[in-house]
């Protein structure tokens, strides 16, 4: 689980009203959140809360914390209350639905995406680079469940839109390659595996399918020049190894390895 320092901008200002106990909890508690010690925040959060619950980050923190020992069904409780204390709590939202999203609750997790998403409107900067990123890699995780599922078209409507945020989270664009080849766009794959090939030359896995897909469209030469490539960048690449002994059984004349 990441974790991020929720916005300070969430807290309540100054923490006004706080008695001496109530406010060494809080800030006991936000400082070893902030240093990772995830035991220590969630006692001293619990305390704080026993008493406080009108704190929105508080219970964001909380209900990150609660992820973190597994206990899904408290975390939720927690972010469901740091987003009625604050509906526009975007951190809270995304961590609500990244756990919508490991039980399996796809439409709740894309629609609070698609909230953050909203949230950002008219200003398309709106929304900082960490929870970009975040969105990102959330939608992909709803694609990759699309894909499992066999919605392909779903799954590459997903990718995209994760792209639309972070177009150079250059392993989303591998998995939406793959998916355009599985659902019979082998040139489109070729196309989103040419930018990740542009954009990072060391995303060896990217040259590996770029040459697959030639293969499946019957340009085996294309396809053994790009995997010997692999190989020779790295010789430890049993994939690249194995897709050339593949091909040496179908076109003995490119055989050579």
């Amino acid at each position: 689980m990441s974790q991020e320092s929720p916005t300070l901008a969430r807290a309540p200002a100054a923490s006004r009203g706080l008695s001496v106990s109530e406010r060494r909890h809080y800030e006991l508690g936000r400082r070893r959140y902030e240093q990772g010690d995830w035991d220590g925040a969630l006692a001293a959060l619990q305390r704080f809360v026993a008493t406080r619950r009108e704190f929105a980050d508080v219970h964001y923190m909380l209900g990150t914390l609660l992820e973190h020992t597994g206990d899904l069904t408290a975390s939720q409780d927690c972010l469901r209350e740091a987003l009625r204390l604050n509906p526009t709590y975007t951190e809270a939202m995304v961590a609500l639905a990244s756990i919508y999203e490991r039980q399996g609750e796809f439409a709740r997790s894309r629609a609070l995406a698609e909230q953050v998403a909203q949230l950002a409107l008219p200003s398309a900067g709106a929304l900082d680079a960490t929870t970009r990123g975040k969105l990102a890699n959330l939608e992909a995780e709803l694609a990759d469940a699309y894909r499992e599922a066999g919605a392909l078209s779903e799954a590459i409507e997903t990718y995209r839109k994760a792209l639309d945020r972070c177009p150079t989270f250059h392993d989303i664009r591998h998995r939406l390659g793959v998916t355009l080849r599985e659902a019979g766009l082998p040139d489109r794959a070729l196309a989103e595996f040419a930018r990740v090939r542009r954009g990072n030359p060391d995303f060896l896995d990217a040259a590996v399918q770029s040459a697959l897909t030639l293969y499946t469209l019957g340009r085996a030469e294309e396809a053994v020049v790009l995997w010997r490539e692999v190989r020779e960048r790295d010789p430890q690449r049993e994939d690249a190894r194995m897709y050339l002994r593949m091909v040496a059984k179908t076109h003995p004349s490119l055989a050579a390895d």
